[in-house]
């Protein structure tokens, strides 16, 4: 028995002096330009069809290599390479207000401060970036240039650990894994509010200059999720934001948890023994009701998605019925295939899963419509072809569907190249947007009043994009 599994039990009923306090976050979440803020929900609608190209970030046919978009407060945070600062933060308010600019400047030089993780804790962004004096370490941004600043000196934990949140929002404060300079401590739960004073490690789980190495959190059910090391041991733990925590699953140390999901009061997750290959867990978040579910071979379950109360999920490859689409309700017999929408060993590889009102919509091939846009209810009888776009066995390939107040944004090829597509969520109100020469639009995420993604042009390589998108009756207004 290692050292730091002695002191593991101890810190589980431990509560630190320096925990945090319980502040829930109540910034409003910015779904609509501030100015223009109600009370009531509203309808949301594109103002047109014509897509525009924002700013040639990075002139000639290289492209910005933007990255990390991140919706503010009325500005969306992006990463971008202008071809003379090197990577660093934007922001863009769109069609309307200041434009897309320049942040900082936070590494001067061709160079880049490289910043990665942007997270939204209430009306900041942090994200971790080298300024090439302190090293990878927390920054912070109100979105103006004076108010993006460093945080302090700490060495956050890359991504590069697994999938999931290196940076994660819970209860008004950013929390993450870090180590302190000088080597004292290991990799440990650090927490901050944005502040020098206000950051700090939360608990030291495995004393001296081993590390716990906490990742891949979730928030879930009110409570932090995360995995730590212990010895040689890989624990699942829940945590309330301080030095206390729950163990709920322990594995060997080459075993991997990820791809948290909450679903109806659930939270389900991956667990793969370092064989390519994963087990779906769920848990209510007691070890007692920390159990397996399914063994699926062949490609781990992907586009986990919350729908209706249960998980919906693309699965399966190398078993008889090939890839199709699964749900469960957390459940050992409520794990099953929703529908055999390509039967044999090929499937139909559903992809790019998203929810849209009471629907699910994904992009799947049947073998016999190509690979079109499909439409669930969330049962076998109410899973069906959505819109045939190219008929035949071609297919449109959708690619990129995302839900946006209550309009589907996607990317099908019905010409040259895959081109930018909206829909109701009916047929008929299913069409093409207009973006000219560009092509292959991703990553669409909405901002105030625009949604934005990015496309290739062969002229000017790939930049940003957005189409005005706005409650009904107010595309009229303060349109550029």
């Amino acid at each position: 028995m290692t050292k730091s599994w002695r002191v593991f039990p101890m810190l589980l009923t431990l509560v630190a002096a320096c925990e945090p306090p319980s502040v829930e976050d109540t910034h409003p979440s910015s779904d609509e330009a501030p100015a223009r803020q109600a009370a009531a929900p509203r309808t949301w609608e594109p103002c047109g069809d014509s897509v525009r190209r924002l700013e040639d970030l990075h002139p000639g046919r290289e492209g910005a290599a933007i990255q990390e978009r991140l919706h503010g407060d009325g500005l969306l945070f992006f990463t971008a390479d202008d071809g003379q600062h090197g990577a660093e933060l934007w922001a863009s308010s769109g069609t309307q207000g200041e434009g897309t600019r320049l942040l900082r400047d936070i590494a001067p030089g061709p160079e880049g401060s490289n910043p990665t993780d942007l997270t939204r804790v209430g009306d900041r962004v942090f994200f971790i970036a080298d300024d090439g004096v302190n090293g990878r370490a927390l920054w912070t941004s109100d979105g103006t240039s004076e108010g993006t600043s460093l945080v302090k000196r700490v060495l956050p934990v890359g991504a590069s650990l697994g999938d999931g949140q290196t940076l994660v929002a819970y209860k008004g404060r950013l929390y993450f894994s870090a180590a302190a300079p000088g080597g004292a401590q290991g990799n440990e739960l650090w927490t901050s509010d944005g502040t020098d004073v206000g950051t700090y490690a939360v608990a030291d789980l495995v004393p001296g200059e081993d590390s716990s190495f906490p990742r891949r959190f979730a928030v879930h059910d009110g409570s932090l999720y995360f995995v730590i090391n212990v010895g040689n041991e890989n624990w699942l733990v829940r945590s309330e934001g301080g030095a206390a925590f729950t163990p709920l699953l322990k594995v060997f140390e080459d075993t991997v948890i990820f791809r948290m999901k909450s679903a109806g009061g659930r939270l389900f997750f991956l667990v793969d023994p370092d064989e390519g290959e994963a087990t779906l867990h769920v848990t209510d978040g007691t070890a007692e009701g920390t159990r397996s579910l399914r063994f699926f071979p062949g490609q781990y379950p992907h586009d986990l998605v919350a729908f209706q109360g249960r998980l919906y999920f693309s699965a399966g490859e190398e078993a008889p019925e090939g890839e199709e689409l699964w749900v469960s309700d957390g459940t050992v017999s409520g794990t099953r295939r929703v529908k055999d929408l390509r039967p044999g060993a090929e499937g139909s590889a559903p992809a790019f899963l998203t929810v849209l009102g009471d629907h699910l919509y994904f992009a799947a091939d049947d073998g016999r419509h190509g690979r079109e846009l499909w439409v669930s209810d969330g049962t076998s009888r109410g899973t069906k072809l959505f819109a045939d776009l190219v008929p035949g066995t071609a297919g449109a390939s959708p690619t990129e569907v995302t839900a946006i107040q209550g309009w589907l944004f996607f990317s099908a090829v019905t010409g040259h190249g895959g081109e930018p597509w909206v829909s109701n969520g009916t047929e008929s109100g299913t069409r093409k947007l207009d973006a000219g020469t560009a092509r292959e639009p991703r990553a669409f995420i909405r901002s105030g009043w625009d949604v934005f993604f990015t496309a290739e042009d062969a002229a000017s390589g790939r930049e940003l994009y957005a189409l005005p998108f706005r409650p009904t009756s107010e595309c009229d207004h303060a349109m550029p």
